[in-house]
């Protein structure tokens, strides 16, 4: 009986998984599509919906073509500009956080200060605001600082986002306290210790929000449109959303390559993310987090 079970149980996950993949298939099949039996897969007009048409999928194209990606990668500069825009953005706001997160987090974790508590409580009342909470505030500030229409609008607060310290907050907790007392024996100071001793025991967690910062910023949608005025500073992300129901071949192709990235950052990274979240809900769950000075 546990047999069937176990079987029925299977083909249950693997039909559920085959639903969650079904629009990637789909956006990868399309994307080898000519732009003629695309617009007939997918273009109806208003007679057709009158009469309940449903539109028709295909998976397997009846000619495949590169065009698409010839049109995007080499005919249109205006896709690469907006890709290396991103990369410009978004890669300073991982390495920024990366640092400044670690630093931020060793302080909360392991040492005492008057009113560590509380901050840290601000901390995470931020990280649960939504950016439209914060959005005039924010911009009043950069335009104050006269960094309206800058990539530092979007990559300065992107920095010093408070999710970073809470993830690497929780694999500094679970140091042991007893390697940071040794390290202090033999002589080491504070940074010392921090870069020869939190930074190597938590390289699972600087892993874990590399990654999670790199996909959270890669799909940024708001604070371009907002702080940034000059439309070719516009990254990737904006491009998808500007193509227009005449481009769905265009499209398909864009969403391939607009993936790629956080793909293969998710492929690399798999364990560490699932560590990192393990190791969050783990040190939640009740670890000594006594501090050490």
């Amino acid at each position: 009986m546990s047999r069937i079970k176990a079987k029925i149980m299977t083909i249950l996950l693997i039909a559920l998984a085959l639903m969650m993949l079904f629009p990637m298939i789909l956006t990868v099949t399309n994307s080898f599509m000519g732009s003629q039996e695309i617009e007939n897969n997918y273009s109806r007009n208003d007679e057709e919906l009158d009469q309940n048409t449903f539109f028709s999928m295909k998976l397997i194209p009846d000619s495949v073509t590169l065009r698409q990606y010839y049109d995007i990668l080499i005919a249109k500069h205006k896709f690469l500009r907006m890709f290396w825009n991103s990369v410009f953005i978004v890669l300073p706001i991982v390495a920024g956080q990366v640092v400044i997160s670690s630093m931020a987090a060793f302080v909360f974790a392991k040492l005492k200060f008057k009113g560590k508590d509380v901050l840290f409580f601000i901390y995470i009342i931020i990280m649960m605001m939504p950016f439209q909470v914060t959005l005039v505030p924010n911009y009043i500030t950069l335009d104050k600082l006269g960094l309206i229409d800058k990539y530092s609008a979007i990559i300065f607060p992107g920095v010093f986002g408070a999710f970073g310290v809470f993830l690497m907050r929780q694999f500094m907790i679970a140091i042991p306290n007893e390697c940071i007392e040794a390290a202090r024996v033999d002589g080491c100071s504070l940074l010392q210790i921090f870069f020869k001793i939190a930074l190597p025991l938590s390289k699972g967690g600087i892993a874990s929000l590399a990654i999670l910062s790199f996909i959270d910023n890669w799909n940024m949608v708001e604070q371009p449109l907002i702080f940034l005025k000059d439309t070719n500073k516009y990254p990737l992300s904006i491009y998808l959303s500007k193509i227009n129901h005449t481009e769905l071949g265009i499209a398909f192709a864009a969403s391939i390559i607009y993936m790629l990235p956080m793909l293969l950052m998710f492929l690399y990274g798999e364990n560490y993310l699932v560590e990192g979240i393990s190791r969050s809900i783990i040190n939640d769950e009740g670890v000594d987090t006594s501090e050490y000075i």
